[in-house]
């Protein structure tokens, strides 16, 4: 079964998650903006989700991970928990 590892930010509106964007094409640094502004528990790791399984994820996310460039910062991608922006890290 098909693995990723993936950090990502979790924020409430598109707006905000175009913003940080914006600051993250600029050179801000992905995991200190986690810190500060992600909604996710994941956020105090600099928005670290570790290892896991095609599936595992809502479907939005597991797509954008699955499917998307490693090492760029995809979104902002919609789910049922705000909007993400995600940087994939790996996938085997």
């Amino acid at each position: 079964m098909a693995t990723a590892s993936a950090c990502h930010i979790l924020v409430k509106t598109k707006q905000e998650a175009e913003q940080l964007k914006s600051k993250l094409d600029d050179g801000a640094d992905f995991h200190q903006l986690a810190k500060k502004f992600s909604t996710c528990p994941s956020g105090k790791k600099g928005g670290d989700l570790g290892e896991f399984r095609k599936g595992d994820m809502v479907a939005p996310f597991d797509k954008a991970v699955f499917t998307g460039p490693l090492l760029k910062i995809q979104g902002p991608i919609k789910t049922k928990f705000g909007f993400h922006l995600i940087k994939v890290l790996y996938r085997s």
